[in-house]
């Protein structure tokens, strides 16, 4: 089945991932993607303060259509509001009038009963003429040419151009035609609307005048353009079609052969709705289709609100919001690319339970993601604020964790929450937090192990401390919420809703202490104790004797020559696994991995406990899109993406970014979008700029485009690109100037090749156990990146330390100084792992799963140094601390971070800047930039030793460190060598010494 996402909603800054690699022509940038030559003007509106609002009916079938409205800041019209008059085949229209406000919230209904009010957000609209077709805005209008350019000047032989475009490796729901005849004028931005024509097809006749061509680019009415790779599209008088990046003039009608499509796609099977308060999530297995699906529409029925229909992209929907205690009905409905409609599935019901008492759902901040330093916490054993959560687990006596009384499940929400103001204390406004889904494995406190992706895990969250209460509660303070999501694998048992194998067991003398009794009507939640068993790891539900139907585990419960550890016979089946066939080969792979920097490391699994997910499978990705659809509406800042080097990058280009993109968009706005901040681990543990040579297991690869066209199939893609790209080698890899000053000027990024994840610096995390190792081989990296002053840098992290140790970093306390002035100035985010501060468990083992207690691990449990009261008016001030945690924030390197994000919070350079080595000696010495709009920031940093910089812009540049003075006159300034861990910070107009001297800043 081919899939086409459902494009976002209003205003979107899409970033669009063509099915067929297309991206080269593509621009996410309406501006940017204009011709040379094009007004960058805004979409016409059909009078001033006026929408013309355009329904698509094929999909709909209504006996009649009303327009529901509020223009901006004003009242709404009477239900059912105002009557739609035809506009053209498929689409009714109607013009209102808005007085002064620059747009309008709108929802249609049939006058009977029958809503579409996107899915209770309403649609916001602007001016112009406006498209609402199964849910996706787009600016154009769908029944007319638009109005005609002005005609040229000079004559010519004249005649009529008859354009047909493709869309059928896109995925746009219109298209536009923006052109010029042969000198005349360009039409009002977005062009003129074109027509469906069949299955894929766009077309349009314009009229020439005495012009024998004419010149044109398509869009998507959203901003998202195709302008032949900015060289525009020359197209002559007759019949010309664009498909692809390929012009063929004096075409035949592509539609002309073509027999209408009309036949419906299958039902959707399998649809199950179940609630958790007032939320209910609907899944389905997906349709087929001839031509293939494009969408779904779900009906829900029920409750005193009428019938609400909704348009969806994936075979997953959270429909949130209802009422209390009340049973809805859901039906849904494939669509194909055509308009036909399937019928409708068999009912689903749900009867929603109590409104929690949670807050509303919350609004990402939205800023620049390079302002914002990250403290990394494992939830888990940050702190706790909430005994009654705590769990064990089955390792809980084996790992030795319960002789220390430090279950692995400590730390929670409510116990992060009531130190934010500590993290506020040190400095940082971004906290990336592990997992939140609950996990199902025996040992999975740090939530890696998914088993049920679209839930919270419990055992973090209590009474008024819930996750959208940690976001808000951040977010009232200024500070981001970064959640790590896992899109590579679930738990060694599945993931529910998707797959949960079935393994054999039985309760006899060796295995009645493991195999716990099915209990009718209780679920695994990992924090509710079942009665009987007396466990919250029950596990009744995942076992059976006899042979289960569809059963596919090769060998069902014979027995194997292994034992247990406890000497008890092991039967095959009985341990999930990817070669033995327990798993479903469309939605699992089943191998395990060779070779690391192989094709075998995106299709095969990493470790018994990591089930490897077929992520070019539509079900699993509408799966887990569905999923952090969830994550996403509640507000979170954005995800750090972990083993994203398992997935191949044409996967990550066309389903997964893209859909991160819409759906921040659609909920929060495209401001919201462009900075909502996706970092992934792309794990290379070589001091290679390309790992061992292999590009598709390069951090830096995955921050860019794909730059060929592949075939529809996500699998034969994936497969495609990693031998092109390896064809290639480093040296066939875009570069990029966009981390680099020119001179000392900075230059404006280039943003149409950014693919939409940004990447943890692994080559600089591999180099820590000295600065300038560091410093020298990141710098070299920095042209094949897409924008290195994205990149998230840190020394250790919960998995590695410098060097891939596998011990927290412990190159002494001068050390940390130099390397925390080193990340804290030089391009990227500085990033700390929660304790670093104070060097917590230095040298210490960061991991080694139940063969010792946690509390001898890298991943101890802090509490024990927060305890007591700590209150901060801002970022790096803190007005009050008593009892343990004031001795903490005592400590050397506290005082150190805390000045340093006070000086990088001051000086813009320091956050944004480009930077250069250009004309400066010194070991690890550079110059920074930033400039937008008044903001002209320059700063020149040397860290440890002394530098000299010449070929700067002449004036007064003040050390934010000292507050030293120096007047360039010359274009030459040096710099004495302040000693390890110290800095110093000459900004051209600095304001003086930022912050008072400490240990190491002085």
């Amino acid at each position: 089945m081919q899939r086409t996402r459902t494009r976002s909603l209003g205003g979107l800054l899409a970033v669009v991932v063509a099915a067929g690699g297309f991206l080269g022509l593509l621009s996410p940038s309406p501006v940017g993607a204009l011709p040379a030559d094009s007004p960058a003007a805004a979409p016409a509106a059909a009078a001033d303060g006026t929408a013309t609002v355009f329904y698509y009916t094929k999909t709909r079938d209504w006996a009649r259509y009303h327009l529901h409205y509020a223009p901006d800041g004003g009242a709404w019209t009477t239900v059912p509001g105002v009557g739609m008059e035809p506009a053209c085949t498929d689409w009714v229209k109607r013009t209102v009038t808005l007085g002064t406000a620059q747009g309008l919230a709108a929802t249609f209904t049939d006058g009977a009963g029958v809503w579409d009010n996107n899915a209770g957000r309403n649609y916001d609209l602007g001016t112009g003429s406006i498209t609402v077709k199964d849910g996706v805005v787009a600016h154009s209008d769908p029944c007319t040419g638009g109005p005609a350019p002005t005609p040229p000047p000079d004559p010519g032989p004249g005649g009529r151009a008859t354009v047909f475009y493709s869309t059928r490796t896109l995925g746009w729901s219109t298209a536009n035609i923006h052109y010029r005849p042969a000198g005349g004028t360009w039409t009002t931005v977005p062009g003129a609307g074109m027509r469906a024509a069949c299955t894929g097809w766009w077309t349009t006749e314009i009229d020439l005048g005495p012009a024998a061509s004419l010149r044109a680019a398509f869009n998507d009415g959203n901003g998202v353009w195709d302008n032949n790779r900015g060289a525009d599209y020359t197209l002559p008088a007759g019949v010309t079609t664009v498909a692809d990046g390929t012009v063929t003039t004096g075409a035949a009608d592509p539609c002309a052969g073509e027999a209408p499509d009309t036949t419906a796609p299958s039902a959707p099977t399998g649809v199950t709705a179940s609630a958790d308060g007032v939320s209910v999530v609907i899944a389905w297995e997906p349709s087929t289709d001839t031509m293939g699906v494009t969408g779904y529409q779900v009906t829900r029925t029920g409750g005193s609100r009428g019938t609400v229909v909704t348009d969806v992209g994936s075979t997953v929907h959270s429909d949130t919001g209802l009422e209390e205690r009340t049973t809805y009905t859901y039906t849904v409905r494939a669509v194909d690319a055509a308009g036909n409609l399937s019928p409708a599935s068999a009912p689903a019901q749900a009867t929603t339970g109590a409104a929690p008492p949670a807050p509303a759902p919350g609004k990402p901040l939205g800023t620049d993601p390079r302002k914002d330093p990250i403290y990394f916490v494992l939830t888990a054993r940050f702190n706790d604020g909430d005994p009654a959560n705590n769990r064990g687990g089955s390792r809980h006596q084996q790992s030795g964790n319960a002789a220390n009384g430090d279950p692995m499940f400590r730390g929670d929400f409510k116990g992060l929450v009531q130190k934010l103001d500590y993290i506020k204390g040190l400095g940082f406004s971004a906290v990336w937090i592990t997992p939140v889904v609950l996990n199902r494995s025996d040992y999975d406190y740090h939530g890696y192990h998914g088993w049920d992706f679209h839930r919270v895990d419990p055992r973090l969250e209590s009474a008024g401390a819930s996750y959208q209460d940690l976001i808000n509660a951040a977010h009232a303070k200024g500070m981001k919420i970064y959640q790590d999501v896992v899109y590579n694998h679930s738990s060694r048992w599945g993931a529910k809703g998707l797959f949960v194998p079935t393994v054999y067991g039985v309760r006899d003398k060796d295995w009645s202490w493991y195999y716990d009794e099915r209990q009718a009507g209780f679920e695994y939640d990992g924090l509710t104790v079942d009665p009987k068993s007396g466990k919250s790891y029950y596990n009744g539900d995942l076992w059976a004797t006899a042979e289960p139907p569809g059963n596919t585990c090769v060998d069902w419960g014979k027995p194997t020559p292994f034992t247990s550890p406890e000497g008890y016979r092991i039967h095959n089946c009985q341990w999930p696994s990817p070669t033995s066939g327990m798993f479903p080969q469309d939605l699992y792979h089943d191998c395990w991995i060779g070779n690391w920097e192989g094709e075998d490391s995106r299709s095969c699994w990493l470790h018994d406990d990591l089930a490897d997910f077929d992520t070019e499978n539509a079900r699993v990705q509408n799966h887990l899109i569905g999923a952090y659809n969830k994550y996403i509406d509640m507000g979170v800042d954005g995800f750090r993406v972990d083993t994203a080097v398992h997935i191949p990058r044409t996967t990550w280009n066309r389903r997964f970014l893209p859909a991160i993109q819409e759906r921040v968009a659609q909920r929060h706005g495209p401001e919201a979008a462009r900075n909502f901040f996706v970092f992934g681990e792309v794990a290379a543990f070589v001091n290679d700029k390309w790992n061992r040579g292999s590009v598709n297991h390069s951090a830096q690869f995955y921050t860019w485009k794909e730059r060929k066209e592949y075939g529809a199939d996500d699998d034969a893609a994936a497969l495609e690109m990693y031998a092109y790209e390896q064809q290639q080698g480093p040296a066939g890899q875009p570069t990029s100037t966009n981390a680099f000053l020119d001179g000392n000027r900075y230059r404006t990024p280039d943003g149409s090749r950014f693919s939409g994840m940004h990447v943890i610096d692994m080559r600089m995390h591999m180099n820590f156990g000295d600065a300038r190792n560091a410093f020298h081989n990141g710098k070299d990296s920095d042209d094949s990146y897409h924008d290195a002053t994205y990149n998230v840098v840190y020394v250790d992290s919960h998995d590695y330390g410098p060097n891939k140790s596998s011990e927290r970093y412990a190159g002494g306390t001068a050390a940390w100084a130099e390397n925390m002035s080193l990340m804290w100035t030089f391009r990227g985010i500085p990033t700390l792992y929660y304790g670093s501060e104070i060097e917590f468990r230095a040298g210490r083992r960061i991991d080694c799963g139940p063969a010792c207690p946690l509390a001898s691990t890298g991943r101890a449990y802090y509490g024990d140094h927060l305890a007591g009261e700590v209150t901060a008016s801002g970022f790096s001030r803190v007005d009050s601390a008593t009892g343990a945690v004031a001795t903490t924030l005592a400590q050397p390197l506290v005082a150190h971070v805390q000045r340093l994000n006070l000086i990088r919070r001051a000086v813009p350079a320091l956050q944004t800047g480009q930077y250069s080595t250009e004309g400066i000696t010194g070991e690890m010495a550079f110059k920074r930039r930033y400039t937008s709009g008044s903001t002209d920031s320059f700063a020149l940093v040397t860290v440890t030793h002394g530098a000299t910089f010449t070929d700067i812009p002449n004036g007064t540049y003040t050390d934010a460190v000292t507050g030293d003075t120096r007047v360039v006159g010359d274009g030459r300034l040096t710099v004495a060598a302040p000693g390890k861990g110290n800095l110093r910070v000459y900004v051209l107009g600095g304001t003086g010494r930022i912050g008072t001297a400490g240990p190491y800043l002085k």
